[in-house]
């Protein structure tokens, strides 16, 4: 059996065992709520989250004042770009990120700030 078929074969072999992990992790990571973060936006948007939520006085005034609820701010905390060169990631013991997201045509970026126990936004503006 020359190199060519047995290549093949492989080939053939490794892209239906692809298919079935795709659709079984899935279906498994549906049933049970559970995706997967390996890049550092969705690590930091995750870690974020799994926090207590808080809001500066400045940041609950603009939310109320651009109409955004928590349906919103959960959205733009999940769907979100984290912009790694603006934020301060070395600061001890909170770091800051800046979040910047586009919900409902329009552009939204959150400054939070990233404690051990709890994560408070603590500005929101429009962007340009």
């Amino acid at each position: 059996m020359d190199f060519l078929k047995r290549l093949g074969y492989f080939l053939v072999g490794m892209s239906i065992g692809i298919v079935f992990l795709t659709f079984f992790l899935k279906k498994k990571s549906e049933e049970t709520g559970v995706y997967f973060c390996y890049l550092p936006n969705c690590r930091t948007l995750k870690d974020i989250r799994s926090k207590s939520m808080y809001y500066s006085d400045e940041a609950q005034q603009k939310l109320q004042e651009l109409q955004l609820d928590s349906t919103a701010v959960t959205y733009i905390l999940t769907e979100g770009d984290v912009d790694f060169g603006n934020s301060d990631t070395k600061s001890v013991p909170c770091k800051t990120y800046i979040i910047e997201s586009d919900y409902k045509e329009q552009d939204y970026v959150f400054t939070v700030k990233n404690c051990r126990k709890k994560a408070t936004i603590e500005k929101v503006d429009i962007q340009q």
